[in-house]
């Protein structure tokens, strides 16, 4: 065996997403997987989603590979370099070659290069990693040779951490094979899917690259590039999969599935062409929404889109480089809701600059667009990120091989005990809005905890001594706005 695809994601080591249950599969090494097949490069998928890090292992000691490349997240950078030391102290596998890709390693390559990784592949892999692939090993450790192979980082003659010129984007992404799902095992997704919610979803790409630039969004593979495939191409791809597999549901994993509205209006009619009849959930934001885009949603079966807000401070929205209002959002999930589709907003707490007014304005967003959903997140710094390169002074960042961006710590304007008091107090207030009749038991009680959490929130603040006035850290570039999400 010449080549192993696999990544660091053990749903068995995620206790959160086993309560939310809804794994999908690897997208993108199955993308590579397809263009390697194309190429005639003989590869397996080690897909470690159901398995643990032994199963990986006897499977790697079984296949015996002189490459094995992982895809690699700021979520799975750890296990990631925990197997990858397993492998070094192998004898099974002297010699083995180890090459990432993903989006954790463009600007931590040094780290993972000094963590025993010999490659890593820099911007979209399919190209890169085929001609890395066919490469003796001679070649695979001359830095000469290297240095001409487009999209790689590497050591150079001395040691230190090199790159070779960037890799141009694939044009025309209809060029791209399929992902080749068959090359992994779809059922135990099906069974976990069916056993959670009681019916199965598929992931789907209909795109790559976004054309926004939050502050706080890493764009580490494909940069700032916007590349859609064919509408009557995406939906011969759903046609395929609704064949083979029959699923109840898919998932556009685009970051703004709405951005271009000929391009909805072209899938539409080319749903109906096939007559195909499908049921999606999407991302977008609320800048790429109408009335128009609400009516082609609900024609084309989507049953669900998240509408990324992040904030419903104006303020904090313009400091993130959104170019997105408040309004908008609360009037676009609304209309969404009025069609019949359920809705989902993603937020943000602790962004720098952030005061307590921001988050009641928020906590009100939610109270006036009354989304079905909605995910709340404790504000980190990626590097590489606009957001980083203004806080990374104050940055402050855990062990490379221990832990990831997740942990990265700034000075906020209150400390995370607040925080996990806002966090609380956003959820008991807003069920209780929800709650039809507010001198219910049920409210009464949620409304308590509220209170119990708006009073944690005031002690936590005042709790702070000397706390750092975080507002002068705030961002100030003037580069457009971001992604959905």
């Amino acid at each position: 065996m010449s080549l192993v695809l696999s990544h660091g994601y053990f749903l068995a080591d995620d206790p959160v997403e086993q309560k939310i249950m809804r794994p999908y599969p690897p997208l993108g090494l199955l993308s590579i997987s397809a263009w390697l097949d194309r190429q005639g490069v003989v590869h397996e998928v080690i897909d470690n989603t159901f398995l643990t890090e032994p199963a990986f292992l006897a499977r790697m000691d079984e296949l015996r590979p002189r490459m094995v490349a992982f895809y690699v997240t700021l979520m799975t950078r750890k296990v990631v370099l925990r197997l990858i030391r397993q492998l070094r102290a192998s004898a099974l596998h002297a010699g083995i070659k180890v090459v990432l890709g993903g989006p954790d390693g463009r600007y931590n390559a040094a780290d993972y290069l000094a963590h025993g990784v010999d490659l890593l592949v820099v911007g979209e892999g399919e190209e890169t990693m085929a001609t890395i692939a066919a490469l003796p090993d001679a070649d695979l450790a001359d830095p000469a040779v290297l240095a001409g192979i487009p999209g790689l980082a590497y050591r150079a003659a001395d040691g230190q951490a090199a790159f070779s010129p960037s890799r141009a984007h694939l044009p025309k992404l209809d060029e791209l094979p399929v992902p080749a799902r068959h090359r992994i095992d779809l059922s135990p997704y099906f069974r976990a899917w069916r056993g959670a919610h009681g019916q199965t979803s598929l992931n789907v790409s209909t795109q790559r690259g976004c054309p926004y630039s939050c502050s706080w969004c890493s764009r580490a593979v494909y940069g700032k590039s916007y590349r859609r495939r064919a509408a009557d191409k995406v939906v011969a791809e759903l046609a395929e999969l609704t064949r083979l597999y029959q699923p109840d549901q898919f998932w556009f994993v685009d970051d703004v599935f709405t951005v271009n509205h000929r391009w909805l209006r072209e899938f539409a009619e080319a749903l109906d062409a096939a007559g195909l009849r499908i049921r999606y959930e999407c991302i977008t934001r609320a800048d790429r929404m109408s009335p128009e885009v609400v009516e082609l949603l609900a024609r084309t079966g989507c049953i669900r889109v998240w509408i990324g807000a992040e904030s419903g401070s104006q303020r904090i929205l313009d400091s993130m480089n959104r170019q997105v209002t408040v309004e908008a959002a609360t009037a676009m999930i609304r209309a969404a809701s009025e069609a019949g589709i359920e809705t989902g907003t993603f937020l943000m707490l602790g962004y720098p600059g952030e005061e307590e007014v921001d988050i009641l304005n928020t906590l009100q967003y939610l109270k006036n667009a009354r989304p079905d959903r909605y995910t709340v997140t404790l504000a980190y710094p990626i590097k590489g990120t606009e957001l980083y390169s203004e806080l990374s002074p104050h940055v402050t960042s855990p062990d490379f091989a221990e832990g990831s961006d997740r942990e990265n710590r700034f000075p906020r304007t209150y400390s995370e005990r607040y925080y996990a008091h806002a966090l609380a107090y956003l959820t008991h207030e807003v069920a209780w809005d929800q709650e039809k009749n507010h001198l219910h038991p049920r409210a009464l009680r949620l409304k308590l905890r509220a209170w119990r959490s708006r009073a944690g929130m005031l002690i936590a603040r005042w709790q702070v001594p000397g706390r750092p006035d975080v507002r002068a850290l705030s961002c100030s570039t003037t580069a457009p706005a971001g992604v959905a999400g």
